[in-house]
């Protein structure tokens, strides 16, 4: 008896001629309620997103728009052989990897939290956690920088117990402790939504199976790591990816707190800086093209990663038959 993968393209071709007069109905009526979402954000992205293609090719500046070189790929050039590009680079990745890690950490525990809590406690709960991400990043970012900073900020003396921590110590003046706190602020404020998302996954694991899994004398460990998450890997796979995009594109935070100063200078405040402070638009409309494409990279290594089937939320796995 040998084992042969099947073919998959005619898997599909079958799977697409025995869909049901009622799967058409559902596909038809999907694209009904998402096509005039899906336009009108095309065609609000889609011209911004040419234009700054365009703009890329070319060497002018802001006070001298008519005075346009075109130079091809030479702003690309430029950006990769630029060692500040890089160095924004790796600011970016870290507070990216640094921030999801942790509140998916955080987030999970609070879901479970309230998904086990009391049906009385579940609303005050939602609302106690949901209050971070309520309000807006500017005033949050603020409010991170005021109890943080030399002058005004609290922290110093509440924590000048801590070993390292005292009155002189001026939190945005260097690398380590400026981007500690542009990540703690991060995960402060959107750990909420990570933990929302993996509620909503939580609740879609089937009762049965936890409870076959207690009859066989699984430990709780062993029900978190092959029945709980294993079911609700599409709400993880979300969360990541919604957060890790939002992540990548952190701008609020930094300009507020030190702008890119003391070396935690990101993607978009390199853009923003090349743009609006140097005017140079050719060279910043290259930066947030290479932004956008980091943006597209996350997307597909997430879907690859995962290889969660949406429509399902089951693991997208290649059938297989024997012979």
């Amino acid at each position: 008896m040998t084992t042969t993968a099947e073919n998959p393209a005619p898997t599909r071709r079958r799977r697409r001629a025995g869909r049901s007069a009622r799967g058409r109905a559902e596909v038809r009526l999907g694209w009904m309620l998402a096509g005039p979402a899906f336009v009108i954000m095309l065609s609000v992205t889609a011209y911004p997103i040419a234009q700054a293609l365009f703009d890329s090719l070319f060497a002018f500046r802001l006070t001298a728009p008519s005075d346009r070189e075109f130079v091809g790929l030479g702003n690309y050039l430029t950006i990769f052989t630029d060692p500040v590009f890089w160095q924004s680079l790796g600011v970016t990745v870290l507070v990216t990897v640094v921030t999801v890690a942790v509140e998916l950490v955080l987030g999970f525990a609070l879901a479970l939290v309230m998904h086990r809590a009391l049906t009385a406690l579940r609303g005050m709960l939602r609302t106690a956690i949901l209050v971070p991400y309520g309000i807006i990043t500017v005033v949050s970012a603020f409010a991170w920088y005021y109890m943080f900073d030399i002058n005004s900020g609290f922290i110093n003396v509440w924590f000048d117990w801590v070993p390292g921590i005292g009155a002189d110590l001026d939190w945005f003046a260097q690398f380590p402790t400026a981007i500690t706190v542009i990540m703690a602020s991060e995960i402060w404020k959107t750990t909420p939504f990570i933990a929302l998302l993996l509620l909503a996954g939580l609740a879609q694991v089937p009762d049965e199976l936890l409870e076959a899994a207690r009859v066989d004398g699984a430990t709780w460990r062993q029900q978190m790591a092959r029945v709980t998450i294993p079911n609700m890997k599409a709400a993880i796979m979300v969360a990541v990816l919604f957060r890790a995009l939002d992540a990548f594109r952190i701008f609020d935070n930094v300009f507020i707190m030190t702008n890119g100063a003391a070396n935690t200078e990101v993607l978009s405040i390199l853009a923003y800086q090349t743009s609006i402070s140097r005017l140079e638009i050719g060279m910043g409309s290259a930066i947030s093209v290479v932004l956008f494409a980091c943006v597209l990279l996350i997307c597909w290594i997430a879907i690859r990663f995962f290889k969660v089937d949406l429509a399902s939320g089951t693991d997208a796995k290649p059938t297989g038959g024997k012979k």
